[in-house]
């Protein structure tokens, strides 16, 4: 990881947070942000852009969760927590919400940085893992759309499937397009017509 590690610290307990950031600031490159008074943490992440969010919770707080939801949701980064209490029902809960590390931490906290690297490694793995699913549906749709669209030519126009993907091919090339741009135009298209009918 390169530059600056822009790390944001919401927390509930004063003394905590400050014990919290003592450990934070030996992470060399780090820049510690908090979240200022009377801000959400919601404004706060889309106004500071942090690499990475650390929560530091007195006491499991499902309240809490909702804005963890949103960030997840809108702005979504690597989110750290910290607890005093261990509950599996409210880890479960905080994972399900985009926690992507959960640590029980009593009176002192554990040596933070391999707890910081390992989140936003693994948040990064899990976001390139998601892009690559999306990218694989888009694909998938995409051939369908494909076939259909040959499907519908053989249909109307009596084109074998060779025929058929040979005119697809020669329009997208002809309008400068994808051939699955065309099959989804030509798609539509023919649906449009039915609800006309």
């Amino acid at each position: 990881m390169s530059g600056q590690l822009k790390v944001l610290l919401a927390d509930t307990d004063p003394d905590r947070a400050g014990a919290l950031e003592r450990r934070l600031m030996q992470i060399g490159d780090a820049v510690i942000l908090r979240v200022p008074y009377g801000a959400t943490l919601v404004e706060t992440v889309a106004a500071q852009k942090p690499d990475v969010i650390i929560v530091d919770m007195a006491r499991p707080d499902r309240d809490g969760l909702d804005d963890l939801r949103r960030v997840s949701g809108d702005n979504p980064r690597p989110i750290i927590m910290f607890v005093d209490r261990d509950d599996r029902a409210f880890m479960e809960e905080a994972i399900a919400a985009g926690v992507s590390s959960y640590n029980l931490a009593t009176a002192s906290f554990p040596d933070v940085r391999p707890i910081v690297m390992a989140a936003v490694a693994i948040f990064r793995k899990y976001q390139r893992l998601a892009a690559d699913l999306d990218q694989a549906r888009a694909t998938l749709l995409q051939r369908e759309n494909i076939d259909r669209a040959k499907a519908m030519l053989m249909r109307q126009r009596k084109f074998d499937e060779p025929r058929a993907y040979r005119w697809l091919r020669s329009k997208a090339m002809n309008e400068s397009k994808q051939i699955a741009t065309v099959a989804a135009e030509l798609l539509a298209a023919a649906g449009q017509e039915g609800e006309g009918e």
